[in-house]
């Protein structure tokens, strides 16, 4: 199952950045909404209960025609059933990732500048990622911003899939669209919303408009 058709939503359910609430109860909610793609991350998490995270998103998410990317971790994606893995540079390499998650499973990398983006083995990879393009407060030690010049850079170098991140919100998703993303992760602005569907649903809407 391919990744959504651009532009899209990438909701990421950060198990800290959940404060409390039921992954699963959100996951329902913005697959509801629409979201096809839902990335778990349980960074501070031990191996049990993220898997048992993972397997709650993950009954979520096909229940609904959706599909499910682990960060960091081959092992748990397999043993859960999802549909793919997020890899960052100093996680287990990404030829390496693809033994382990042979396709249709998808694979994605993250890169936080134009070198990383080029030095990226497209061949192993379904989309790629770059970032932060703001601000953001989800990781305790975040690469340097890059900003949108980077995402337009990044869309002239590579062909795959592009996907934004960092700090993005309603009030600037349009114009990181604009700048050549084909999806923008998001972290905060959907899991501190009281109504992580609708805040989906609003900017959802947002990118509809920008191309």
């Amino acid at each position: 199952m391919p990744l959504p058709r651009a532009p899209f939503v990438y909701p990421i359910l950060d198990a800290d950045a959940l404060a409390g609430r039921s992954a699963a109860l959100v996951a329902r909610a913005l697959v509801e909404a629409g979201a096809g793609v839902l990335q778990v991350r349980g960074k501070t998490l031990g191996d049990g209960a993220l898997c048992d995270l993972v397997l709650d998103v993950v009954a979520v998410a096909h229940a609904g025609g959706a599909l499910v990317i682990v960060n960091d971790r081959p092992d748990v994606a397999r043993i859960a059933g999802a549909d793919g893995v997020h890899v960052g540079q100093e996680d287990m390499p990404a030829a390496e990732v693809r033994r382990l998650m042979p396709r249709p499973l998808l694979v994605g990398l993250s890169t936080h500048d134009l070198g990383q983006l080029r030095a990226a083995p497209s061949a192993m990879l379904d989309y790629v990622a770059i970032g932060p393009v703001f601000p953001t407060r989800t990781k305790a030690a975040p690469d340097p911003v890059v900003g949108l010049e980077a995402v337009a850079a990044a869309r002239a170098i590579t062909s795959l899939p592009l996907i934004a991140i960092g700090g993005i919100t309603r009030a600037n998703a349009a114009a990181v669209i604009a700048a050549g993303a084909d999806g923008i992760a998001v972290v905060s602005d959907l899991l501190r919303a009281s109504d992580p569907g609708a805040a989906f649903r609003e900017m959802r809407a947002l990118l509809g408009r920008t191309r």
